[in-house]
């Protein structure tokens, strides 16, 4: 179709043309102080995640670090939030903290819209996505996520282990993203492949993190053709079709976003259904409760969600300045933990312990600002219901093996292996 070659064809003539921005070089090896050579991709930083960020908050508590160009890692709730307000002063054009910054010239747009967008372009971009990602819009969702987590755990048969991460916790949001946006479903596989060569290769020399973008956004094209040739009531469709300021999106547009709503909305989920787990299989007081009371789970799921908060979001600093004690550089990185946030004793009482029916929680696990998660209400549906269903159908549970638990590094935070004793 004509309208399948210009897309193409103006697709790939932005990314060729585009400047490739600066680059960093590749620091890697032992952190030798957290408050001033952190590193979010080292294994002690998946390790011993929140004990590092309760020494940075007493310390510090902005980190600083040179590697990836030079980066800000502010711990405390009150900068989280302040930097996360600030648009004035923070850029959120990459929001992957790497040895890779774009250009200035993307914004305001930024390669994933609306997540990398500034403002005013960012206002209108989440706009048009709003309808999707309604409460509403969530709850027709729910039918099938939960149909989709039953056969996930008839799968299981009698085995007396299973690893909860890769059998149950990540297929549950690959399947939903898929049916949104309107992708074959057996494609969950090559989504596990983009996500870890997005979100956890990005110390890699930029021309080896260019070829693997280049793999996703030449799916994305051809799933795009195939909506071209056979439009349909998804996603995918309503983005190519979609309008802005009386124009047509952009290709780098259409693009961008579902890159994201893939991206973005895998990791996050499947990171906070298996960090659930994780919690109530060595907790048994809580995981009792929870059997003994089902109604207090949406209460426990706003409290894991706290404490677990799978979420970091990264952010560029505009120009040259000092903030808050700190002198920041133009184009130096900013950390958004909102973990550590989450975990602030001077916000929430009790800030290291998990209170399941915890009555007051202005947690910040789906972030601050314009840029507040989009997909919250579909989120949480799916841990719900991911919970639901486990607990319905597995009962009592434990860790077969603590050592073998395995959690990613980098931005997004969860078990990528967790093998549980069942039955």
């Amino acid at each position: 179709m004509p309208g399948d070659e210009r897309f193409a064809r103006d697709l790939r003539g932005e990314r060729d043309e585009r400047p490739l921005g600066t680059r960093s070089e590749i620091v890697t090896g032992p952190v030798s102080d957290w408050a001033t050579d952190f590193s979010h991709l080292e294994p002690e930083w998946a390790t011993g995640f929140y004990s590092i960020l309760a020494g940075l908050r007493e310390r510090c508590p902005i980190a600083r670090t040179e590697r990836f160009g030079g980066g800000w890692l502010p711990t405390r709730y009150e900068d989280v939030a302040a930097i996360a307000y600030d648009t004035e002063r923070f850029s959120s054009r990459s929001i992957i903290m790497s040895n890779f910054r774009p250009p200035r010239q993307i914004a305001p747009a930024g390669g994933s819209p609306p997540i990398s967008s500034d403002p005013p372009f960012h206002h209108d971009a989440r706009r048009l996505l709003l309808p999707a990602f309604t409460k509403t819009a969530a709850s027709r969702q729910e039918p099938a996520t939960r149909a989709l987590c039953h056969s996930l755990i008839d799968a299981f048969g009698d085995r007396g282990v299973v690893d909860a991460a890769s059998e149950y916790a990540q297929h549950i949001p690959m399947r939903v993203i898929a049916r949104m946006l309107g992708f074959p479903p057996g494609d969950g596989p090559r989504f596990r492949q983009f996500v870890e060569a997005t979100l956890e290769g990005i110390n890699l020399p930029p021309e080896e993190r260019i070829e693997r973008m280049t793999a996703l956004f030449d799916y994305l094209l051809a799933q795009v053709r195939d909506h071209l040739d056979r439009p349909r009531d998804d996603l995918t469709s309503y983005l190519i079709s979609a309008e802005l300021h009386g124009r047509k999106l952009a290709p780098e547009h259409v693009t961008g976003t579902m890159a994201l709503l893939l991206i973005a909305g895998i990791d996050t989920t499947w990171s906070a259904i298996g960090a659930s787990l994780w919690h109530l299989a060595r907790t048994p007081s809580d995981l009792e409760r929870l059997l003994a009371d089902p109604g207090l789970l949406p209460t426990a799921v706003e409290e894991l969600l706290r404490a677990y908060a799978p979420v970091t979001m990264a952010r560029l600093v505009k120009e040259d300045m000092h903030w808050r004690g700190v002198d920041m550089r133009a184009d130096d990185w900013i950390l958004l933990s909102f973990p550590s946030a989450n975990r602030d004793p001077s916000v929430f009482d009790r800030a290291d312990e998990v209170v399941i029916d915890r009555q007051v929680n202005r947690h910040v696990a789906f972030g601050l600002g314009i840029h507040r998660c989009l997909g919250s209400h579909l989120a949480r549906m799916e841990l719900r219901v991911a919970l639901e269903v486990w607990l319905e159908r597995i009962g009592s549970f434990t860790l077969a093996d603590p050592s073998a638990v395995t959690w990613s590094a980098g931005q997004i935070r969860g078990p990528r292996a967790l093998p549980l004793r069942i039955g």
